[in-house]
């Protein structure tokens, strides 16, 4: 009887969940020739081809929609004897900035419960600078933050902490709705997150270094909130496109409004056991590419 080998299952699942052998080899945390090796051999012992491959994207062939659901399960089955064995569920306590969750979180979570239905997560949004601070007060396993670049300080400690890691760049940009022009002779209306947010504090930095007149004309402890009143003509914002309706345009050319400054979205993390680890590469892949 054949058996098959779960390692390669697992390869098998994650890049049909993450449509990349990239994407899937990080999360893995193996090379990309090793996940590669691991999806030959599982294709080999079936018989069948699973996948598809043209240079610009990665398919699943018909022999690969069939066998997914059934891989599924396997993993799942796997998981739930493994967890036979402990005690208690396991449990990832996890902070999340509004600047780097993005419009797509219930998509996200959705592939997160597929690839691990026996995680309980305990998810809070929040701002960079108190969800880091609370991590250091070990309130959670891990945060996902956005640091500016400007932040040189910040840079330089996460440079020396074994529990740190910039995940991808992220510029900023001065978004509105595609129509929108701020009043003739009235300071700039701009709609940011309450206090202590960093970007609000960076943007408002920029303005009054270039002599730009500006006012505070919606603030919200959710991005989702800012997101509705600057879709409604409310005001302009700084945020980073990947996490705002594709409604919304960069306008900063337009308005003549000063660059503002890339960014880093950086994950601390004390997660120790593999499962959790994983998951977290997860989120991060998924977040890079939304």
């Amino acid at each position: 009887m054949r058996v098959l080998d779960l390692d390669a299952v697992r390869a098998f699942v994650m890049i049909a969940d993450l449509n990349s052998f990239t994407r899937a080899a990080n999360a893995m945390n193996l090379t990309q020739s090793a996940i590669s090796l691991k999806l030959k051999r599982l294709e080999a012992s079936l018989g069948k081809q699973l996948l598809e491959r043209t240079p610009r994207a990665v398919r699943l062939s018909q022999d690969g929609l069939a066998f997914l659901a059934a891989a599924r399960d396997l993993l799942h089955a796997n998981d739930r004897a493994l967890g036979t064995l402990t005690a208690t569920r396991r449990r990832l306590v996890l902070g999340l900035s509004e600047h780097v969750a993005g419009a797509d979180l219930p998509q996200l979570l959705a592939r997160l419960n597929t690839h691990d239905p026996e995680l309980a997560v305990e998810m809070q949004l929040g701002c960079s600078r108190v969800l880091f601070t609370q991590y250091e007060e070990r309130r959670f396993d891990a945060v996902m933050v956005r640091r500016m670049n400007t932040d040189t300080a910040d840079t330089a400690n996460e440079a020396v902490r074994a529990d740190a890691q910039s995940l991808y760049a992220e510029p900023l940009a001065w978004l509105a709705s595609s129509d929108w022009l701020p009043r003739p002779d009235e300071p700039l209306p701009i709609a940011v997150l309450s206090e202590p947010c960093e970007v609000r504090a960076m943007a408002i930095r920029i303005l009054d270094a270039a002599g730009i007149r500006w006012r505070e004309v919606f603030v919200s402890g959710s991005l989702t909130a800012i997101c509705a009143a600057v879709e409604a003509g409310f005001a302009v914002s700084p945020l980073a496109k990947r996490i705002t309706p594709h409604t919304l345009v960069d306008v900063g050319a337009r308005l003549n409004l000063p660059p503002l400054p890339g960014s880093v979205v950086t994950l601390y993390s004390r997660v120790q056991d593999a499962h959790s680890v994983e998951t977290l590469r997860i989120i991060a892949n998924e977040l890079s590419r939304q």
